[in-house]
């Protein structure tokens, strides 16, 4: 019997490896772009800028999707320093392969417009949503802010390697990186030829300039420093920091509506990154009020639900107030969720989530072959059951 039990939990074990490569796709290996050092386009600790390209096929062979990494930002020397020794600072410490899923996934059945694309994973390791660009290197720190010349680097190792001919082309990226896909999105349309279809994807990088529960502005406050840390305002939309201070045009209420290229915005409503780190980040909680519902919003308590709604309400005011536009494309669920396109589970699955019973990953893709316009927006928590509300270890 014992004999039994362990082979039956070896063939489980198989299985499930099994389906977890199925639905991660292949695994990327890294290229690094070494030609980039020499133009000063380098990450925090001067390593050079990579990314992971799984080559398109058949019918995607000259279609091109980016897919540009998040994870934060660094907003002083201090924090940056912190940054300078991980993956998200350094190329040097960045895995040699990743598996790619979601909307990177190379199987039809997981991701069915772009699946025999060229997909790209841009490796993010300046802290500036690819914006910095300080020539000058602290001989102390050796930190180099020089995130807008990364992200130039590595679009034009990309056009040398079969970019300029795509015919198809979409920037997209998660968090940070949704947040530098708007920030790129019309200089991006620039780099490629007239004629090839060009669209911008923003999957949780809708950022809005909320007050924090004391009533503090400490997301503002932090945009401020990180643009003038990495010198940020030169990559700045003009028509935003001709009008305001440089660190309000990292806020896309303020500055999105004047991207020309067609955007689509993928975003939780109770985003729950912004609900844990710009509603209620731990400056701004000190006895911990907010620390268990931060952690799954099962926990959370009825008056703590309530100024959840009234975040979503914000949230909903500041991605209106970028008018009308035929050509935008809006997901907007009402989940605990954060970053929704590399998941497989969240992206396209059987149990996917849905806002008007379609999958994030069908509304993208008819959204970019104009097959059907798709503008969304969820009703308010909990009504929808389809939700994978995202649940943090303590």
């Amino acid at each position: 019997m014992a004999d039994t039990g362990s082979s039956w939990q070896w063939l489980c074990l198989v299985v499930l490896g099994l389906l977890l490569f199925k639905t991660n796709g292949v695994y990327v290996p890294i290229t690094y772009v070494q030609s980039a050092v020499a133009k000063g386009a380098v990450c925090l600790d001067g390593s050079p800028p990579a990314y992971h390209w799984d080559k398109g096929y058949g019918t995607g062979v000259n279609s091109w999707l980016i897919q540009l990494e998040g994870g934060g930002w660094c907003n002083n020397a201090t924090s940056c320093l912190v940054r300078k020794n991980t993956h998200l600072g350094s190329s040097k410490r960045m895995v040699k392969q990743i598996p790619f899923s979601g909307i990177l996934n190379n199987k039809h059945m997981f991701n069915p417009d772009f699946y025999n694309w060229n997909r790209v994973k841009v490796r993010y390791c300046d802290g500036s949503s690819f914006t910095g660009d300080v020539a000058a290197v602290n001989p102390i720190t050796n930190l180099h802010f020089r995130g807008g010349r990364v992200w130039l680097a590595v679009m034009e190792d990309l056009l040398s390697k079969g970019m300029i001919n795509a015919e198809n082309a979409v920037m997209s990226g998660c968090s940070a990186g949704g947040l530098a896909s708007i920030l790129h999105c019309d200089s991006f349309r620039a780099l490629l030829p007239m004629g090839t279809k060009v669209k911008c994807i923003s999957d949780a990088g809708y950022f809005i300039n909320a007050k924090d529960v004391s009533g503090g502005h400490y997301i503002q406050t932090f945009f401020d420093q990180l643009v003038a840390t990495h010198g940020s305002a030169k990559n700045l939309p003009p028509y935003c920091t001709s009008r305001m201070k440089p660190g309000l045009c990292f806020f896309p209420q303020y500055m999105a509506q004047q991207i020309r290229t067609p955007l689509f915005f993928i975003n939780a409503a109770y985003d729950s990154w912004q609900i844990r780190n710009i509603l209620a980040p731990g400056i701004a909680d000190p006895h911990g009020y907010w620390e268990s519902c931060k952690l799954d919003i099962k926990n959370c308590l009825p008056g703590q639900i309530k100024v959840m709604q009234g975040f979503r309400s914000q949230f909903l005011a500041a991605l209106l107030r970028l008018g009308k536009s035929a050509s935008r494309g809006l997901f907007i669920d009402s989940c605990f969720a954060h970053c929704q396109t590399e998941m497989q589970e969240l992206w396209y699955m059987q149990d996917s989530p849905l806002l008007n019973k379609t999958k994030i990953g069908k509304a993208v893709g008819d959204w970019f072959y104009d097959r059907n316009p798709f503008q969304k927006i969820d009703c308010a928590y909990p009504c929808n059951p389809t939700c994978h509300n995202r649940v943090y270890d303590g």
